[in-house]
């Protein structure tokens, strides 16, 4: 009987415990004990965004990815599973040094091509090619004019791919405008090149209105700076990149060209 009674004694001490294990958080993830829901999350940032889209686990553990959006802009922010605190910034993986922060920003903001008229663009390579990717240049703007020799490089490695450019003229360029006119005005890609060239560029000989519906359409896609690249799949690319970044980019197997090796007595 004594026996018994201490057997029974010990199976109801641990009722509770298997109990706990089963259905708390040492049986699984902590996730599975935590939640935040779209208007949680919208009332713990408040006025800091405008929306607040959804809701995931982050990458990293105790952390909540929301997307939120701020001035028409699509981007992560982080909430601990305390709800205490919201992390913002970029957060990279060690272990393949991937910016997730960035390549989560990327897919936010992706923009439907179709949304872009093509037939008042620049065509740097051939028009029929497969891979069409959209630049948004400034005639003015010194990063625009590498970004371009690197257009020219990936082109000459792979005709598969085009370069569709439109100009968009930023006003920190105070005379980028009407040269941008001007070169719209001929649909001129030597133009252009003149222009990264530090050439004069005549005025405008006409009243082309695709300056200023390129600068309108920037606005609408979120587009702020040059160079800007829309790839074939929507995501939206601001900066310089290498004719071998370009060619990775959009899965080419061409090599980009090796730089010229200058003659001799030549400086590079």
């Amino acid at each position: 009987m004594k026996a018994l009674i201490g057997l029974m004694f010990v199976l109801l001490l641990a009722a509770p415990a298997a109990a706990f294990m089963e259905g708390g958080c040492g049986a699984g993830k902590c996730s599975d004990c935590h939640s935040l829901s779209v208007d949680e999350a919208g009332k713990l940032l408040g006025a800091g965004v405008d929306h607040v889209l959804k809701v995931d686990q982050a990458d990293v553990p105790g952390l909540w990815a929301v997307e939120v959006e701020k001035q028409n802009q699509k981007f992560p922010v982080y909430i601990d599973y305390s709800k205490a605190y919201v992390v913002t910034g970029n957060i990279i993986r060690l272990a393949d040094k991937k910016n997730l922060t960035r390549e989560q920003v990327a897919q936010d903001n992706r923009v439907d091509v179709a949304r872009i008229p093509l037939q008042d663009a620049l065509v740097l390579g051939d028009p029929q090619a497969k891979t069409r990717v959209i630049v948004f240049t400034d005639p003015e703007c010194p990063f625009c004019r590498r970004l371009h020799a690197e257009l020219k490089k990936v082109v000459a490695a792979d005709p598969q791919i085009v370069f569709f450019i439109k100009l968009f003229p930023l006003k920190m360029h105070p005379t980028a405008y009407t040269v941008a006119k001007s070169i719209a005005c001929n649909h001129s890609l030597e133009m252009l090149e003149s222009s990264y060239a530090g050439k004069p560029v005549p005025p405008p000989v006409c009243t082309s209105h695709e300056v200023d519906d390129n600068l309108a359409l920037a606005a609408q896609l979120g587009i702020h700076s040059t160079p800007t690249l829309i790839l074939p799949n929507g995501i939206v690319m601001p900066g310089y990149r290498s004719a071998e970044d370009l060619l990775k980019l959009l899965g080419s197997d061409k090599a980009a060209p090796a730089p010229e090796t200058p003659a001799s007595g030549q400086k590079p």
